[in-house]
């Protein structure tokens, strides 16, 4: 079930319109265990992206921001300035524990505590990765291991993370089938294939899904998983959901406590001085002087004295 969530009204400078589960919001078993948002390293990107941890840090969730010109809320008594909306989704942590991994074995290329291999100076919260129910009980499916005593030591594998990513691929492709969501218009608009007849294929399908993967994935990664695929390589732009493109942003956001304050994203303002027309010109060199404004003729009438 979703939920609008905001912050306390006390704490208006960091206040904002929040949509999550309530998984994500569920009330710490223990006082160190409160919901945690957080910046972590992008697994496609390697960029600094907004994440959630819930309480315990047993799920990942991450988090995209819904936004458009020239909107704002009203929150009890105040207005929240700042417009935008939080979707906080779950997500996979497997993907950037898979960051961690590839990096590893390039640098190193052996056996190792996954304690050792998901560390980042720049990122302190990330070994809490490790803590969630879905690293632990699906690392084996994209690493080697082996068990020494009582300790596990792991390898990247792109062999099984290759099978485990098509199964990821097959389970995407289902939910747009089952959602009753066509792909092919798009496929073949990003592709730039023209034809007037448009159905949706089979290759469709699991080229949307592939580009929908690649968005958590290295690049590399996303180009040994369109080959494992068995997907013949087009001469355009990357996929990328429509929504997405247009409306959510990981513009990444700094965290304060287990709240989160938005930085003001660096849009580029259109200058008001843009190039004028040859109408424009000539008009602007009109000797305007003694000319009434436009404005007067809409003025009301002063009124005659009796």
């Amino acid at each position: 079930m979703y939920g609008a969530k905001q912050r306390p009204a006390g704490a208006h400078p960091g206040q904002w319109v929040l949509v999550a589960p309530e998984a994500a919001t569920d009330p710490p078993k223990t006082p160190d265990s409160e919901p945690l948002f957080t910046k972590l390293r992008n697994p496609s990107t390697g960029e600094a992206t907004l994440y959630l941890f819930n309480s315990g840090a047993q799920q990942l969730f991450e988090v995209k921001a819904f936004h458009e010109e020239y909107r704002s809320w009203f929150i009890g008594q105040t207005v929240q300035q700042d417009g935008r909306l939080l979707f906080v989704t779950p997500m996979d942590p497997l993907f950037l524990v898979l960051y961690y991994l590839i990096k590893a074995d390039k640098e190193r290329g052996k056996f190792q505590p996954l304690d050792q291999v998901v560390l980042d100076s720049e990122y302190p919260n990330c070994p809490l990765l490790l803590k969630c129910a879905d690293v632990k009980q699906y690392i084996h499916h994209v690493t080697e291991e082996k068990e020494i005593g009582s300790q596990k030591f792991h390898r990247y594998s792109q062999e099984k993370t290759l099978k485990w990513l098509k199964i990821k691929v097959s389970q995407t492709v289902k939910a747009l089938k089952s959602n009753n969501i066509s792909v092919g218009e798009r496929v073949h608009a990003a592709a730039f294939i023209s034809g007037k007849q448009i159905t949706d294929t089979k290759e469709d399908y699991v080229r949307y899904a592939h580009g929908l993967i690649s968005e958590y994935i290295p690049e590399d990664l996303s180009k040994e998983l369109q080959k494992y695929l068995g997907l013949p390589e087009l001469k355009s732009p990357a996929l990328e959901p429509p929504l997405k493109k247009r409306k959510l942003s990981d513009v990444p956001v700094e965290a304060e406590d287990v709240y989160t304050k938005f930085n003001s994203s660096n849009l580029k303002t259109k200058k008001a001085n843009s190039k004028m027309s040859a109408a424009q010109k000539a008009l602007a060199k009109v000797d305007k002087s003694g000319m009434k404004s436009i404005s007067t003729f809409f003025s009301s009438k002063p009124k005659s004295s009796k």
